[in-house]
């Protein structure tokens, strides 16, 4: 299956500062891309360039299977993108906002108008909300009324730039649950957040980003394989559980106040505490260590991320 996002060697300048460098993103049809990284490292100017907003100063990219930005007529009616927050009419009400952009579409029917904007509202679960004013709108109403502008018509890719930015948690579940279903329903949508727990729960993929460069990327399952599980053994006997440990063929294994720690690698966790018994280390406890995707992110970009909402 085509790739909905592909770039190569895609580059960004001001001035002498780079600040996209040569990044190669791989975005599968049917995901949902977590587009991962602190504050400035790069995302938002991305997202611009994918969606022809910003000329790079190097690379290409290819969206929905069609180079960008040459094929951007033709490519951009499929794609729905909210970037940089929304901005609509406070004294308008939420379906009126979505008539005005409606009619501002040239290739919308007006004859059905009011079909579409009832449409996208019932998608986003704010049709019973349909007639109050904008400015009366949670914010995680007004995040999903952007999700819903981006739904007039069908999509077959969003992009969402930051779509929980400044939001309280229960707006927050709201626009994940939301994101979640239009995944669950085949549309590819690239979520850009520099919040680890959301991207967790939702996405399928990550890419992460680190001042610039894209430092992994991968589906979710994949980068946690690549960590390797540890394990802890807690006992009096630190140095002989060490021992065992490194017979074993743990690694980096090193007595600790605990007791013992290492790297399992491809050892099964019963027969290392088989062997400690064996070996007449007094366990009291042996606990393995699954790697977190928070530890990887701190390995890959040198500070965390905010886990929370």
């Amino acid at each position: 299956m085509t790739p909905a996002l592909t770039t190569s060697g895609l580059t960004k300048r001001f001035g002498p500062q780079t600040v996209v460098d040569s990044i190669d993103l791989d975005v599968p049809a049917g995901s949902v891309y977590g587009f991962l990284g602190p504050n400035g490292s790069g995302k938002t100017t991305t997202i611009r360039m994918v969606l022809g907003l910003v000329r790079p100063d190097a690379g290409s990219v290819s969206l929905l299977g069609r180079p960008m930005p040459a094929d951007l007529l033709s490519v951009l009616p499929k794609v729905g993108a909210l970037v940089e927050g929304p901005g609509f009419h406070p004294y308008l009400s939420g379906r009126a906002n979505l008539q005005r952009l409606d009619a501002a579409d040239r290739h919308a029917d007006p004859r059905t108008a009011r079909r579409r904007t009832d449409a996208a509202l019932d998608r986003v679960g704010l049709l019973h909300a349909a007639g109050k004013r904008y400015r009366a709108y949670s914010l995680g109403m007004r995040q999903r009324l952007a999700i819903a502008a981006a739904l007039l018509v069908p999509r077959d890719m969003l992009v969402l730039d930051e779509p929980t930015n400044g939001l309280d948690p229960q707006g927050t579940r709201e626009v994940r649950s939301l994101i979640a279903s239009l995944g669950a329903d085949g549309v590819t949508v690239l979520v850009s957040s520099h919040l680890l727990a959301e991207v967790e729960q939702i996405c399928t993929h990550l890419g992460v980003m680190r001042t610039g460069r894209l430092v992994a990327q991968g589906a979710i399952a994949s980068l946690r394989e690549s960590q390797q599980a540890s394990v802890l053994v807690v006992t009096p006997d630190g140095a002989l559980a060490a021992s065992t440990l490194a017979g074993l063929g743990l690694g980096e294994v090193s007595v600790s106040d605990e007791g013992a720690v290492g790297l399992l690698g491809a050892v099964a966790p019963e027969s290392v505490v088989a062997a400690l018994v064996h070996a007449g280390v007094a366990v009291r406890e042996f606990v393995v260590r699954r790697p977190r995707l928070e530890d990887l992110f701190i390995e890959l970009t040198g500070e965390g991320f905010d886990a929370g909402e």
